[in-house]
């Protein structure tokens, strides 16, 4: 007798995520923390396609240097990953403005042909991207710490009206 695959338990996923999420609000050292590590993950994205992903192992030190959230730092980069194109424009003209000329000529006639070719095609991307991720890291920091403490104190003063309910109900028995 065959029985019928079950379909996928979606409520399952939806209980993991809120879970994960509860994890994130209650890491140690609190909203300030996860709030750098969003930061640091959204800043090294900034800059990380145009050096084929080598940026990322940049997380890690950052991560462990600024005593930031590794979970926080994760979500920042991806956040990053679906914002990178409308910033990679800017990230350009930052570069374009922030790199001499002649400086880009020095290394095209002193690296060997196939470095100079990458360099020359991402070098504006790559200077860019660390001015622009560093200011996006460092604005982005405020609201998304502010938001995990208005989140936080939510839930706080749900679970302090939970709790004086509850006493008045066994008061009143």
């Amino acid at each position: 007798m065959k029985t019928k695959k079950a379909r996928y338990d979606w409520n399952s996923t939806k209980r993991w995520f809120k879970f994960k999420y509860l994890l994130l609000l209650r890491a140690k050292g609190g909203p300030s923390k996860v709030a750098r590590g969003f930061s640091i993950g959204l800043a090294v994205e900034m800059f990380t396609l145009p050096t084929a992903g080598f940026a990322f192992l940049l997380i890690f030190p950052l991560v462990y240097l600024l005593r930031a959230n590794f979970a926080g730092a994760l979500i920042g980069f991806v956040f990053g990953k679906v914002i990178y194109i409308p910033f990679s424009i800017l990230n350009k003209q930052v570069g374009n403005w922030l790199v001499p000329k002649h400086f880009k000529v020095y290394l095209i006639h002193h690296l060997p042909h196939v470095l100079s070719n990458i360099i020359r095609s991402g070098l504006d991307l790559i200077v860019g991207g660390m001015v622009v991720g560093a200011a996006l890291g460092i604005i982005a920091y405020f609201p998304v710490m502010l938001l995990l403490r208005y989140h936080s104190n939510r839930r706080k003063e749900k679970r302090r009206i939970r709790k004086a309910q509850l006493v008045a109900s066994d008061t009143n028995e």
